[in-house]
């Protein structure tokens, strides 16, 4: 796909449909618009999108039933569904169709660019399978399997596996595992440290098992609010609670004969684990309110970024449950024992984001890939993305050099003797380079714990979380 990618927009709300349409472009895509179902269904046969974001509820015909239309002659239609209004029923409706995802508004937008980039990805991947590569043209596309944005793919044979690119020793390990437990049914423990790529290793087990075709799940036990979190893993019935005005699927239930992956199974309510853990061992459940007991066919994954041994001792995770999620384990290890795969995935997204903010292709200079794979990464590939794209903003005149990376990067903060930092800063760094180290740093020092490092720098939790968010760091 040379040309700059084509987004059709489907929506009937002419405000969101607006703001959609200036950040697709603002992303580098090409965009048109429909403000009705059946107009983008003319569209999509005259214009021939790559990609449809559409709304599920609209006049006249809803985004489910455009999503029919648009398969029905054209199978490999990538469409993405928006909603405000989701139920799990719906969004089961939309998976079985064909829907790449399934999003609520108001959306995250760092998310709905990096699944955006990586659908595309796969439908390049999937041309270049039907398409053989001319032998005096290499092969450039890039292959993934996986539905949500991280590490790209293999730039060459052998330095990756589906969504992960990395030929270093660790990594390789990590392949070798999840290809051996892929076929497997039983439950597997995902641990590491936050932006290793668990989701990525989670969803890579399900694409290479006998579940591929059917529904992958994902759960995030400390995204969901904790008087919620029964209601959206077992489902409930009309009536069980204030506002529960119809009956909801579980995730449980959604992602039956598939796989379901429960992400920081360690902030999971101690009140609900010994329920969990029954599910587990009984592939039965009751919704809320229900007396009906429902049976599924599931493949549990579970991931954690705590050490669960120490979650165990601490009581924020029972023991049994640990023992019922941990039959199989893998471990993902930082970016800083990763050795060489900081340049691999540097240039990986320096193409990526280039293509994607256009200009010339971005090469990385020396001294900058010196500087990148000296620097601790404490937020893993996660936060080398962000910040790759940030020096491909930076750098129009094609070349990514020293100049380009932020002042912690390029001349990092001296440590002592025993590891601690002296909070001296180089010439020139920023008040905002000095408040990110410094909140690092107590973070560091304080094991993660947001609450404790938020006491000694005499702000609040919240101002910790959002600022963790703003750079693209997970802890």
């Amino acid at each position: 796909m040379d040309r700059p990618a084509r987004i059709l927009v489907v929506d009937d709300d002419p405000t969101f449909r607006d703001v959609l349409e200036l950040r697709l472009q603002r992303w580098g895509y090409v965009v048109k618009t429909a403000d009705r179902a059946d107009k983008g269904v003319e569209l999509a046969r005259n214009w021939d999108p790559d990609l449809v974001l559409s709304d599920v509820v609209m006049p006249e015909m809803s985004g489910i039933q455009l999503l029919e239309k648009l398969r029905a002659n054209h199978p490999d239609r990538t469409v993405i569904l928006l909603t405000a209004h989701a139920t799990v029923e719906m969004a089961v409706d939309a998976m079985k169709l064909g829907a790449v995802d399934f999003l609520t508004k108001p959306l995250n937008y760092q998310n709905l660019e990096a699944l955006i980039s990586d659908a595309l990805a796969r439908r390049r991947s999937d041309a270049a399978d039907r398409t053989p590569a001319s032998p005096s043209t290499p092969d450039r596309t890039s292959t993934t399997s996986s539905r949500k944005a991280g590490d790209s793919s293999s730039p060459t044979e052998g330095d990756g596996l589906g969504p992960f690119l990395g030929a270093s020793p660790a990594m390789r390990e990590v392949y070798e595992q999840l290809r051996s437990v892929a076929d497997s049914h039983a439950s597997v423990l995902i641990t590491g440290e936050s932006g290793t790529g668990k989701e990525l290793a989670a969803r890579t087990i399900h694409e290479l098992s006998p579940r591929a075709e059917e529904a992958f799940v994902a759960v995030n036990a400390a995204a969901i609010p904790r008087e919620l979190m029964e209601s959206e893993i077992f489902g409930h019935e009309k009536g069980a609670f204030t506002g529960a005005s119809e009956t909801r699927a579980g995730c449980f239930e959604m992602a039956d004969r598939g796989t379901l992956f429960l992400d920081e199974i360690g902030e999971m309510p101690m009140e609900l684990q010994p329920k969990l853990l029954r599910v587990l061992d009984h592939a039965r459940l009751r919704r809320v309110g229900g007396k009906e007991e429902l049976s599924f066919d599931v493949r549990t994954l579970s991931a954690t970024n705590r050490d669960p041994r120490e979650a165990v001792e601490e009581g924020v995770l029972r023991e049994d449950l640990y023992f019922r999620l941990n039959v199989l384990s893998i471990h993902l290890p930082p970016l800083r024992e990763r050795t060489g795969d900081v340049k691999l995935l540097a240039a990986r997204f320096a193409s990526e984001f280039s293509t994607r903010h256009g200009g010339p292709e971005r090469a990385l200079e020396s001294e900058a890939l010196e500087a990148m794979e000296a620097y601790d990464w404490p937020g893993n590939v996660r936060e080398l993305r962000n910040l790759v794209e940030r020096a491909v903003v930076l750098a129009r005149d094609g070349r990514i050099g020293a100049e380009h990376l932020p002042p912690y990067v390029r001349d990092p903060v001296p440590r002592g003797e025993n590891g601690d930092s002296d909070f001296a800063f180089p010439h020139g760094a920023t008040a905002a380079d000095v408040e990110r180290e410094l909140i690092l740093l107590t973070l560091d020092r304080t094991g993660n714990n947001k609450a404790e490092a938020a006491r000694r720098l005499g702000v609040s939790v919240r101002t910790i979380r959002n600022k963790l968010n703003s750079w693209g760091i997970d802890l």
